[in-house]
């Protein structure tokens, strides 16, 4: 176990973008990437977002939301939304970094931040805000046995790619849909630690992951601020 959370923590820390992009003029919300090791291999933690929820009810996403004025940071924002939903406590989770930030479909700035956390921790989700937790294998997202890609414009005109990973989980006995900004940051993840080739294609060049990630997030981060100015 402590073999693969090191090789892990060193691979995520080569990765750290810190606050570098904290100063963005886009509103913030963070989300956190929860790491446990189960059986030797490494696991991520997901949510079902509520289905009272008014924004994307029934989704699958990251323990996560907007940044409020009390938090300090993104690490804050992500730990006190995680603690709000899941009902996990700061000090359970040993924070290793933040990785290259994308922007949701509010433009909002969003700050994956990766931690781990036990694998005997207990879930007390809070029903207004989340319906199921699971666990998906973090290998899934480099090599998923049920996978589909499409091309999407974001509303700023940028032309993406979109994966769509659908997981069936034993454990609840269902199918659980992986896609958009979650999926994306889960294959960032696992092409960080893995440092393999997926068996579908990516926007980045794998051979220089961390400079083609944030040449992406930069073009990104144009094509929504150029709409802006042309929205002005």
């Amino acid at each position: 176990r402590q073999g693969v959370m090191e090789k892990a923590r060193r691979r995520l820390r080569e990765f750290d973008v810190g606050d570098k992009f904290s100063r963005l003029p886009l509103p913030r919300a963070a989300v956190l990437l929860p790491l446990m090791v189960r059986g030797g291999r490494l696991h991520l933690l997901l949510t079902v977002r509520s289905m009272q929820l008014r924004r994307s009810p029934g989704e699958v996403c990251f323990p996560g939301g907007k940044s409020e004025a009390t938090d300090k940071d993104d690490i804050d924002t992500a730990l006190r939304e995680a603690k709000e939903e899941v009902g996990l406590q700061p000090e359970k989770v040993e924070v290793i970094c933040r990785l290259m930030p994308g922007i949701d479909k509010m433009n909002n700035l969003v700050t994956p931040v990766v931690g781990f956390i036990e694998d005997t921790f207990q879930v007390t989700p809070n029903p207004d805000e989340v319906s199921k937790v699971f666990v998906v294998p973090l290998e899934y997202f480099v090599k998923p046995l049920n996978y589909k890609t499409f091309s999407y414009k974001t509303f700023s005109g940028y032309l993406t790619r979109i994966h769509c990973f659908i997981y069936d989980d034993q454990e609840h006995k269902m199918s659980f849909k992986i896609w958009g900004l979650t999926a994306h940051f889960a294959v960032f993840l696992a092409l960080v630690i893995f440092g393999e080739r997926p068996t579908f294609e990516v926007d980045y060049d794998l051979d220089d992951l961390i400079s083609s990630s944030e040449k992406y997030f930069i073009d990104l981060y144009a094509s929504v601020h150029e709409r802006k100015k042309s929205n002005l």
